[in-house]
This record gives C-alpha cells, structure tokens and sequence, in this order.
C-alpha cells in the first residue's frame, strides 16, 4: 500500500487520492511465472469501479489505470497465479482488493492516533499504531530526507501473507530469507526501510 508524493516524480502525483492505496499483490518467489499470459482488462470488468477507487495509478498521469494493472499482472500476477485462489486475472485482482479492505490501513493508523499533519512522528509510534490496530508487524519504507531536511517521509506500508493468505509479520521464518526487498526502485525515487531513529514526516497536503 503507498501513498503518492511530489518527491516521488517530478511531474506526476498530481491530485493524488488522500488515502493509502495498493501498489501491488507480490508472491515472494518467482520461478513459476507464465510471462506469455498477457494481461486483458476485459476480465476484470466486475471490478473497474474498485480498481479505479483502490488501485490508481497514481505515478503517471492518464485517463485509465489500465498500463499500471498490466505491468502488475504480468510481472507479479502470472507468478502468483500458481496458487489456485489467484489463478486468474479476476481472482488476482479481486483477492487484492479484498485483502486490501480486510487489512483497513487508513482506519489502523487513524485509531492509532496517526494522521496526515504538519507535525512529525516517531517511527516507533507509527510501528505501534499497527502492531496494535492491524494486529500484525508490516515493513515500512520511506524516501529518505532531502538535502538540508531532517525528517524522512513515509512511503509506502507493505504487509506480508502466507500462501492461505493470512496475515502474518513481515519478518523472516528461521530459515527463509527474507521475504520483503530492502528497497523498491517507485517513480524517480527509491523507498527504503524507513529509519528508527529519524523523524518521520507523515504530509496533511500533497503540494
């Protein structure tokens, strides 16, 4: 799930909405992807109002979200497809969205007290806010401080699930290597995990 800024591209994030929306359903391993499983709107159709409302390309300007769901299909969703609850275009994007919904960031961070301000917040406060309210440890990633500023800003929240897609902490299993990218290449910028000790700037107004 991310949140759109202007440091993210210069020229986009224009009118973002103001609530976290999905970035993608990414399945840990990728061995098993059927790249030749192009992507087709049609299948989705049933879905467009949440898709436009839940998953909006908020990076690029365009009057459809439809390039964005394409890369995320054909990059991530034909390698989930191996399981048989996402082994289509419907069930993969429908999942997402009903993950999305069960997981309610917006409302976990505003019962934890955590909402867009000009003020800063500790990164352990916000950790808090949803190990309490969403009941599981996500991995939060940031862009990083701009030059002569002191503060990090909050970027994107990821949550991690099982195969049976149930919640579980996104921390490695004794023996597993860890599930989540130090850093996610969005826009011109790149999210890294976010400091514990930096202040960390949550914005009330994209600008």
């Amino acid at each position: 799930l991310y949140f759109c800024f202007p440091q993210m591209s210069a020229n986009d994030c224009q009118d973002p909405p103001k609530y976290w929306t999905i970035h993608g359903l990414w399945p840990d391993s990728t061995e098993e992807c059927n790249r030749t499983w192009h992507f087709n709107v049609t299948e989705i159709k049933g879905l467009m109002s949440d898709m436009r409302h839940y998953w909006p390309d908020v990076l690029h300007s365009s009057p459809n979200c439809t390039h964005f769901w394409k890369h995320e299909w054909e990059k991530h969703g034909t390698c989930a497809a191996t399981l048989p609850t996402l082994d289509s275009q419907k069930k993969y994007f429908g999942k997402a969205l009903e993950l999305y919904l069960q997981v309610d960031l917006n409302s976990c961070l505003w019962k934890g007290g955590i909402t867009p301000n000009s003020s800063y917040y500790q990164m352990t406060a916000i950790k808090q806010a949803l190990i309490r309210f969403c009941r599981v440890i996500p991995k939060i990633q940031c862009l990083p401080p701009e030059e002569g500023e002191k503060a990090q800003t909050i970027g994107q929240i990821q949550f991690c699930f099982t195969k049976e897609l149930k919640l579980r902490n996104c921390t490695a299993l004794e023996g597993e290597s860890n599930p989540m990218q130090a850093d996610l290449k969005l826009g011109t910028e790149a999210f890294s995990v976010c400091s514990d000790t930096l202040p960390t700037y949550y914005p009330s107004q994209v600008q």
